[in-house]
């Protein structure tokens, strides 16, 4: 009882949760060798100082089994040099095919030990990452010849608590709490109380079983009092320590008060130092748990959807291989965009996308393919046309004849009533449950055209359209339809609070989770603070399921989202030879743009996010920032909130209205007066500045790409989402705005003045140019496409239930 006691104590001791199974794996199979080869050591040392029967010694061989006699001239520290050296050879192997096995290779962990480096920085991470390597092996080799020497004088048993005790005492020093104290004390008592039951500890003590029932009890206690905290504190989790370690003093605690931020406990590590830091893991943690192989992607996609890929999965994976796609794995979007759409028949799908193509004022562009090419494109401008067409040419070919419904609009178009939402989504589960269960062999192609889809190159006129036109009026209510009746946003006290601890830390509320943000129906006050709610400049939407593809959309539409042609086009270009190192680059935030993203019409632009935005970072009130009070001899940070006058830090802001547009004119005359309209820029000054900010338009910002492609850090403020959610992280690639943007001064102020800020903001600014390299080609946008359309393809397709690719 006391050995259990002891080891459940120092697990709870030591407890670091590393969300890895690498690394849990590495360190059960760490563990058992180490007890193996102490006890292999000390059966060398036993039988060498007392030879066996028949006059000779014996050297144990590493399974631990089996033994071979040794010439009896043979003194003792040969023989224990013989198994330490069997030992050690079979203990590298093991743990070298178990770190092959489970471990994945091709990311880069970064130490800040170096600081900034410029374009240097991944070949010094490189040189580090070998040296910390080295130290490692040279630190274990000293700790295991200590351990050697110990066993020889005493026994295995007791030298094994030394890395136990070891273990403790490192985890106190480095993230100390009263929780760990007590059980590393909890741990050392019934050690002690074990040794003593095995004489190991000579002593007399006639308390000895009143102790050990003692201990029983206050071990269970603890274990009840700690499981009982952990099911009180469901936001506190790890996070990375300095240096890579796992760290429990960055907490996320409950708010006091429904519905505020998270709270945020530690005031020893910037919150922006925290979040870069998890959110750097939990994307390294993505890179290496990809695919590396068809049979491994199929499998992913099983474990994933519950289904076989469709037709022509193999195909698609050629071509992604084929033009050097890292992600392979990460299309969730595509899975959420396209299933309540299998709870409707294929030829409903098909009649729907005709009846929206017929009508001439619908403002979509529609697309026929025919026998493996794009047969019939009409409607939408010719770049959009042409664009539309480029992305699929290299791959049109393995798609099935299908009519393509695009939105021209940039405002997304499908919204559908929560509860009629709601049964699709179940009948769809079910459909696919279905399909799944029947798909002993699917087969691997499309079915042949069906008898609705004509061979011809005409769309045919439609007389009426379900559509419905709100184009500059009010457009919350509709747009809040699908979100549930219990949440937020379909709250009936029209002063409701937003749900801000889904998605907001802190009392600057630094955005945690962009998926949360960027979803409707937890935030109520968007209704009157974004422009796409105030009056958007063109809203044609309906509220039944149409498949319609948008480049962008709200979280509470419908709309298919696919790689904008914007950005395939090139609309927006950027010029590496115009771009500046990060050094010489001015150390402020800047953007110019103009008022769109709503039409204003009685003084409705103060209700519209970018004129919330640029007056904000404008305003001659206060603003709060955290600030480093520590003494003088203090070591670690402290971390406090103070308010301070804006204008203290009015150089770290250079945010302006280049132009005034979509308003009545009363209201563009009131906007020109309010806000320091600066004269037009060229796109390409951009990159004189280190910190740039994207926003919202009237819908996607087309810019994003190209600031993320430069030396600079993307500032991003956005509701609508993208393709990209699963391919871009935030506080990765770029740093996330809250609408309120009360956070927006801290982070710039954070970048630019504290030291580990500006060492973030550098790397971050080249990791975001280095990953945009790697997956904003060009060829990126079309490997997404064709995956797309594969399994739109498959929803359409009259067999949808029995075709499929099976892997074999």
């Amino acid at each position: 009882m006391a050995l259990i006691i002891s080891t459940a104590s120092a697990i709870a001791s030591i407890f670091v949760s590393s969300g890895s199974n690498a690394v849990l794996s590495i360190a059960l199979s760490y563990a058992l060798l180490v007890a193996t080869a102490l006890r292999l050591v000390q059966s060398a040392v036993s039988e060498a100082l007392h030879p066996t029967q028949n006059g000779g010694s014996v050297i144990y061989s590493t399974n631990g089994f089996l033994a071979q006699p040794d010439k009896p001239d043979r003194s003792t520290s040969d023989l224990v040099a013989v198994v330490v050296r069997d030992v050690a050879a079979s203990a590298a192997l093991c743990t070298a095919v178990a770190a092959m096995t489970v471990e994945s290779f091709g990311g880069l962990a970064f130490r800040d030990l170096l600081g900034a480096q410029d374009d240097r920085w991944l070949f010094s991470q490189t040189i580090l990452s070998a040296l910390y390597g080295l130290g490692i092996v040279v630190v274990h080799v000293a700790m295991f010849g200590s351990l050697l020497v110990m066993v020889q004088r005493e026994q295995a048993f007791t030298t094994s608590f030394v890395p136990l005790y070891a273990a403790v005492c490192s985890q106190l020093i480095i993230d100390f709490s009263a929780g760990r104290l007590w059980f590393g004390a909890l741990c050392a008592i019934s050690t002690f109380v074990f040794l003593d039951n095995t004489g190991t500890v000579p002593t007399g003590g006639k308390m000895k079983l009143r102790i050990s029932k003692l201990l029983m009890l206050v071990t269970i206690a603890s274990f009840i009092a700690l499981a009982w905290f952990s099911w009180q504190q469901p936001y506190t989790r790890s996070a990375l320590g300095r240096y890579g370690q796992v760290s429990n003093d960055a907490a996320m605690t409950p708010p006091i008060k429904q519905y505020d931020p998270l709270q945020y406990t530690n005031n020893r590590v910037h919150p922006v130092d925290q979040l870069v830091r998890d959110a750097e893991a939990s994307w390294l943690a993505t890179l290496q748990r990809q695919s590396q192989s068809l049979e491994a992607a199929v499998m992913e996609y099983k474990r994933r959807y519950g289904i076989s890929p469709p037709p022509n999965f193999d195909k698609w994976y050629e071509f992604a291989k084929r033009k050097g796609v890292t992600l392979i794995d990460e299309y969730d979007s595509i899975y959420h965009s396209l299933l309540p759409f299998w709870a409707l028949p294929p030829t409903t799908l098909r009649a729907r996308v005709r009846e929206a193509l017929g009508f001439g004022g619908n403002n979509l562009m529609g697309l026929l393919l025919r026998d493996g090419k794009a047969a019939h494109v009409e409607g939408g401008q010719e770049w959009l046309q042409q664009a539309a067409t480029g992305m699929m040419a290299q791959f049109v070919q393995h798609l099935p004849d299908m009519d393509l419904a695009f939105n021209v609009h940039d405002e997304p178009r499908v919204v559908v009533p929560h509860d009629e939402l709601s049964r699709l989504v179940s009948l769809a589960v079910q459909a696919r449950e279905h399909a799944a269960s029947a798909q002993a062999s699917p087969k691997n192609a499309f079915s042949a055209r069906p008898r609705d889809i004509k061979n011809n190159k005409r769309i045919a006129e439609v007389k009426t359209t379900r559509f419905n036109v709100f184009a500059h009026q009010p457009t919350w209510i509709p747009s809040r339809m699908s979100c549930s009746a219990d949440s937020p946003a379909r709250s009936l006290d029209d002063n409701a609070s937003d749900n801000l601890t889904a998605y907001a830390l802190g009392d600057l509320g630094f955005i945690y989770n962009h998926t949360a943000f960027s979803d409707i129906c937890n935030s109520p006050s968007f209704g009157s603070s974004h422009g796409f709610f105030d009056r958007p400049n063109a809203f044609n939407v309906i509220h039944e399921l149409f498949p319609i593809f948008s480049q962008s959309k709200m979280s509470s539409f419908q709309d298919i989202l696919y790689p904008s042609p914007w950005y395939w086009y090139g609309k927006v270009s950027y010029s590496e030879l115009r771009d500046m190192d990060w050094k010489t680059k001015i150390s402020s935030l800047w953007w110019r743009g103009s008022t769109t993203g709503g039409f204003s019409r009685d003084g409705g632009w103060r209700r519209q996010h970018r004129q919330q935005l640029v007056g904000k970072l404008n305003a001659l009130d206060t603003a709060r920032v955290i600030t480093d009070t520590k003494l003088a001899d203090d070591v670690s940070p402290q971390y406090e909130v103070k308010e301070v006058p804006r204008q203290n830090f009015k150089e770290l802001m250079d945010v302006h209205f280049s132009g005034v547009g979509q308003c009545d004119p009363g209201d563009c005359d009131a906007q020109k007066e309010f806000f320091d309209v600066s004269p037009p820029v060229d796109q390409q000054d951009a990159w004189k500045y280190r910190y740039l900010l994207d926003i919202d338009g009237n819908a996607f910002s087309g810019r994003f790409y190209a600031f993320l492609k430069s030396r600079s850090l993307t500032f991003k403020m956005a509701v609508f989402r993208e393709w990209h959610e699963e391919w871009i992280k935030p506080w990765v690639h770029y740093i996330p705005l809250s609408l309120r943007g009360d956070e927006a001064l801290e982070t710039v102020r954070y970048m630019s003045s504290e030291l580990e800020g500006k060492q973030q903001g550098i790397r971050m600014a080249e990791a975001s140019r280095e990953w945009a390299g790697k997956v904003l080609r060009n060829e990126d946008f079309e490997v997404w496409f064709f995956r797309l359309l594969l399994e739109y393809g498959r929803v359409v397709d009259d067999n949808r239930g029995s075709i499929g690719y099976s892997g074999s």
